[in-house]
């Protein structure tokens, strides 16, 4: 093979190296404004109590329940109430409270709205249907009438705070919104 072919087979050769590595940069993150950072912080406070729940919870015999655990980056959370199962629905109906004392939970994600790393601190009230099986739909009222929060939501990282907040939500299906620090909010979970 002469000198020449071997140099064009080096160069074609190196073509689709170069086009591979301009695709893997990846575009900056949407900017995230009031709103979308309310959201943010509205999925942290679910995530959070679905993980205490689950830690906690999740298995235990039907009725009244008590029950306290170190959070994942630490500080504790508590959750009290009844909860009760319906196996005909596949859903669990629940009257529980969260208690949550400086609770650090940090959660990385590929997609930038689902990245958290906030500590919360307050009393959040769960009343409603969990569901479990495809035949039943999550209903919830999630309430609180002093929530605290300071870290970062989103990423690249933005520092969010609010503290002794009011917080009013429902849940139905995926769809959380309702109100924080009296601004109107909203995710898909």
């Amino acid at each position: 093979m002469s000198q020449r072919k071997m140099s064009l087979l080096i160069v074609l050769g190196a073509l689709p190296l170069t086009a591979c590595a301009s695709e893997i940069e990846a575009e900056p993150s949407p900017p995230c404004d009031q709103a979308c950072q309310d959201g943010n912080a509205l999925r942290a406070v679910r995530e959070s109590m679905k993980l205490i729940y689950n830690l906690t919870l999740q298995g235990n015999p039907v009725g009244m329940q008590d029950e306290v655990i170190p959070c994942p980056q630490g500080g504790f959370a508590r959750v009290f109430g009844t909860a009760t199962s319906n196996s005909m629905q596949g859903a669990t109906e629940v009257e529980l409270a969260y208690a949550f004392q400086e609770c650090s939970y940090l959660r990385r994600d590929e997609d930038p709205g689902e990245n958290h790393d906030l500590v919360m601190t307050g009393l959040i009230g769960q009343k409603g249907t969990i569901a479990v099986q495809p035949s039943a739909t999550t209903a919830l009222l999630i309430a609180s009438e002093s929530i605290t929060l300071s870290g970062t939501i989103y990423d690249p990282p933005i520092e969010y705070a609010i503290e002794s907040c009011a917080l009013l939500l429902s849940q139905t299906g995926s769809d959380l919104s309702g109100t924080i620090c009296g601004r109107v909010a909203g995710v898909d979970l």
